[in-house]
Formats: C-alpha cells, sequence, structure tokens
C-alpha cells in the first residue's frame, strides 16, 4: 500500500505517522523548505535558536514527528514539492465501498525545487490512497488603503516573526476576526514590535452566542483554556488594549501607511458614523478568518460543502475513494482538530478503519475538536455589512489594480452575475495570485459568498462556480511542461533508507 501525503503541517505529519503504524509506504510533500507548516514554522538549521519552543505550542510534539519521520525508512519525505495539477485517471470514479479499498483514482504531478528557479524535477505519482492536508491561508477582507506597504495578513506577519524573527513594524494595530489575532500579538511583541491594539469586528453579544452553547462540549479542549491564558497574560504585561466590536476601515499613508482609522461596527459589520479613531501605526496586520486551499480537492474531484469545505465520512474519505483530506480544508478548528483528523485519514489511507483500537481515541477527541470549527464561525464569521467601508477607489483586486467602483459600475452595464464573466469583463481574480487574496471578495460581491453557499454561483455547464477551480494549481513554465512532468514513480518505493528530498539542494 502506498499512500502519498500533500501537506507537511500538523495534519499532514500526523497522517505520515498513522500510515506508517499501519505499515503503508509514505510520500511526504510539501511545497516549504522545512515541514511543520504555516503553525510550526520556524527558523532554519543552518540559523537555529536556542529556544525555538517560546514562539510555539507543541513544539516538543512537533520535534518528536518529524524525527521519527526523517528516521523512517517507509517515508519519503520531499521538499520544495509543489503539486501544480491533480488529474482523474482513465479509470471510472468509484463510490465509497466496505470492500477491500480501490486504489485513488488520481494522479499527482509535482515540481521539485526553488519556485523561481529553472532546473526543477518533476515527478508523477499514482498512489493506492491520497491525503490532501494542504491547510489554509488568511482571509482579508478590503479596505480604503490596505494596497499600501505595511498592510499585511495577520499569517504574514506572524511568518516573519517566527521564521525569520523579524517585526513587521514599530508600532502595529493588528485587525480582523477570529482566535487568531491573540498569537499573531504575542509573535509580534516577542520579536519586539510595539503592538497598539487588537480589534475584534465581532461584538460581545456575537461572540456570546457562538462560543458559549452547550458549554460542556469544550470540556475535552480544557488545555485551550490554558493557551488563551497565556495570551491574556501577554496583552497584559505589555499593555495591549483589546477591544470587540471594531474595525480597521482605512489605511493612510503616502508611501507606507502613517496611519489607520478604527470605527466602531454594528452587528453586521457596518460602520458606526461617528465613531472614527485615527490611530498612528507603521504597520497593520489584519486577518478575517480563513480560506482553505481547495484547488486539489476540486481538481481530484472532492465534493465541496455550501461553507466551502471538504465533505468528508468518519473515515476522512472524501466523496472520492481513496481520497481523504484532513486539516483546515475539511474545517478551521485549530491545530488539535488538524493532528486528530491526520491520524485518522492516515491510518484509514493504509487500510484501516476510524473503528480500529489505534485511532479510537482521535476518532473520540474529533467530535469535541472539530465542533471549534462551528463555533469560531458562528463567534467571528463574515458579516455582510462590511461593504459599507469600501469607497469607489478600494482596489477589491489588488494584482490587476481593480476599483470597487469601476467592478460596481462593470456589473450594472453588463447585468453581470456569474463569476466568469465578471472575471473576465473587470480582471478581478486573474492576476499573479489567482484569485487566492481577492476571490472570496468577488464572489461575495456578485453575490455567491459564504452567506449564500458556495453554489450561489453557476456556470454555464450548471457546475459550482468558484475562483478555486483551478486545473493549474501553481505557475508552471511552458518549458518545464514542454519538457515533459517527470518520471512515473514506481508501484512498490525503494525502503532501503531514509529519504529527506529538499527541493533548494
Amino acid at each position: 500500500m502506498k499512500v502519498v501525503i500533500v501537506g507537511a503541517g500538523p495534519a499532514g505529519l500526523a497522517a505520515a505517522l498513522a500510515a506508517r503504524a499501519h505499515g503503508a509506504s509514505v510520500t511526504l510533500l510539501d511545497a516549504a523548505d522545512e515541514p511543520g507548516g504555516q503553525y510550526w514554522r520556524h527558523l532554519p538549521p543552518e540559523r537555529p535558536s536556542a529556544n525555538e519552543r517560546i514562539l510555539h505550542h507543541g513544539w516538543q510534539r512537533f520535534t518528536a514527528m518529524r524525527r521519527a519521520l526523517e528516521a523512517d525508512a517507509g517515508c519519503e519525505i520531499v521538499m520544495g514539492a509543489q503539486v501544480w495539477a491533480i488529474e482523474r485517471s482513465d479509470a471510472p470514479a468509484q463510490a465509497r465501498t466496505e470492500a477491500p479499498m480501490p486504489a485513488a483514482p488520481v494522479v499527482v504531478h509535482v515540481l521539485v525545487g526553488p519556485p523561481d528557479g529553472t532546473g526543477r524535477a518533476g515527478r508523477t505519482f499514482r498512489p493506492d490512497a491520497l491525503v490532501l492536508a494542504t491547510g489554509a491561508h488568511d482571509r482579508t477582507l478590503p479596505f480604503p488603503g490596505w494596497d499600501l506597504p505595511g498592510v499585511f495578513t495577520a499569517g504574514a506577519a506572524q511568518a516573519f516573526a517566527k521564521g525569520e524573527r523579524v517585526a513587521v513594524g514599530q508600532r502595529v494595530v493588528i485587525a480582523g476576526a477570529g482566535p487568531f489575532l491573540l498569537p499573531v500579538a504575542a509573535s509580534l511583541v516577542a520579536t519586539g514590535a510595539r503592538v497598539l491594539g487588537v480589534f475584534e469586528a465581532s461584538r460581545i453579544a456575537g461572540l456570546v452566542r457562538g462560543w458559549l452553547p452547550k458549554p460542556w462540549q469544550l470540556i475535552g479542549a480544557a488545555k485551550k483554556g490554558g493557551e488563551l491564558a497565556g495570551y491574556v497574560g501577554t496583552h497584559l504585561r505589555h499593555r495591549i488594549p483589546y477591544a470587540t466590536g471594531r474595525a480597521v476601515i482605512a489605511a493612510h499613508g503616502t508611501d507606507r501607511v502613517e496611519a489607520v482609522t478604527v470605527a466602531r461596527v454594528d452587528a453586521n459589520w457596518r460602520p458606526v458614523p461617528g465613531t472614527e479613531q485615527r490611530i498612528a501605526a507603521d504597520a497593520v496586520c489584519v486577518s478575517h478568518g480563513f480560506t482553505p486551499r481547495l484547488e486539489l480537492p476540486i481538481a481530484a474531484g472532492c465534493a465541496i460543502s455550501s461553507s466551502r469545505f471538504v465533505e468528508v465520512d468518519e473515515a476522512q474519505q472524501s466523496s472520492v475513494a481513496g481520497v481523504y483530506a484532513a486539516g483546515e480544508i475539511t474545517g478551521i478548528g485549530g491545530v488539535d482538530a488538524a493532528l486528530v483528523e491526520g491520524e485518522l485519514a492516515g491510518h484509514c489511507a493504509a487500510g484501516g478503519s476510524p473503528g480500529d483500537p489505534e485511532v479510537r481515541r482521535a476518532a473520540k477527541a474529533r467530535t469535541t475538536f472539530t465542533g471549534f470549527a462551528a463555533r469560531i464561525e458562528a463567534a467571528h464569521g463574515i458579516r455582510r455589512g462590511w461593504t459599507a467601508w469600501l469607497d469607489d477607489d478600494t482596489l477589491v483586486c489588488r494584482c490587476e489594480e481593480v476599483p470597487y467602483g469601476r467592478f460596481r459600475e462593470t456589473a450594472a452595464q453588463t447585468c453581470g452575475s456569474g463569476l466568469r464573466s465578471m472575471k473576465l469583463t473587470t480582471r478581478a481574480g486573474l492576476g499573479i495570485c489567482q484569485g487566492r487574496v481577492c476571490g472570496g471578495t468577488v464572489e461575495e460581491l456578485i453575490g455567491g459568498g459564504p452567506e449564500t453557499a458556495a453554489g450561489g454561483l453557476l456556470d454555464q455547464r450548471g457546475v459550482a462556480a468558484t475562483t478555486d477551480r483551478r486545473p493549474i494549481a501553481s505557475p508552471v513554465r511552458l518549458g518545464e511542461l514542454a519538457g515533459g512532468i517527470g518520471p512515473t514513480e514506481p508501484t512498490e518505493p525503494h525502503l532501503s533508507k531514509p529519504t529527506v528530498q529538499k527541493g533548494h539542494q
């Protein structure tokens, strides 16, 4: 049994360990230079930290997982591996079955090497089972001035802090929605920045309604309380203000951010006139939740729910037999949910069952931790009133420099209501990021956002239209395509010694 796992974050690492424990050979792929994903982003080995763990929860668990996999002859770890396409094979799609598991009906195409290099090596995999653990990236709503230098996603700011020990500014404002704002503030002060305030758009009443129903269900996640206490302690020690029902509605400056405007917002996130406050700052970090990385699951044919996540069963198997999903592409539930989902996905991808004694604890914990996803959405989910802080000059798509006014005018003049037609007529979502930053915004502005479900926009074939549908998931040079996609992997990998292949070597 050969299992290919895409993503070496918490879910992918847990999946690899579980699959190996059940006897499968494993190939673990990740585009980064080091395993750990966004959660355990760390300094490279050539620049080690004497106390790396201070910026990471669960650091010892990560190092133990990494060591175990790197020492395992049955696991090949390929870093710098960009999965640029997944194809359905010629075999017909197979439904889920209790019979012996069929091979996954997919072909995985990978380029290994620096993304800006010219010598990437192509590899092609035809696994018996595929586990997708591709994670998520920040969702950032546009506001006037968000294209200024000094405006960062909260995830980017934390990546600089954890991976480079660099503060994005000296006087930083953090804003948006969700519990992720708290660890970002902690990471920034650890690198020497002064955090002027953390501004949560959701109001107290909304937070209570989202987090407190059936509180006994949170007992299994008691350690989260300890983490929260740690963040509260950081805020108190560094005198960081924390305010709810407030949002950054504009950034100001010439060559870079010099100040931001913060205003109260109502329950629908509409700014309350007369409550604006201008704060001098040289950086602003914004996150309005996360967007799951769905390009590869969609390419594999996985069913996507109305809330924009991969649908899975109790074995973490998607709607495609032999294709499993774990972590934040199935729901934004945090690292604990990712770890238990990864363990279940890896075990079942290797031929196991979710009822096996080895994963019984993980199956039970999944119910607790995946419940966080629903609570986070209920408490911090984006509300429709945010568009009230846009003006006609606000860029909707930064890559193609499409302002909100032109977008609305084009929609009115063309009666545009389809995603494809609006992308072609406005060019929003057609830039270098291919809609990864603006895609959710574009869909919401034309009526297909989360509150109207993923199927709210249909293409001419009646298929759900989404900016996540990218047959080529990452940029590929024409020369690389012309040179072929690389050799096909053998059915049985060579298991004589552990392998850690890095694309930059």
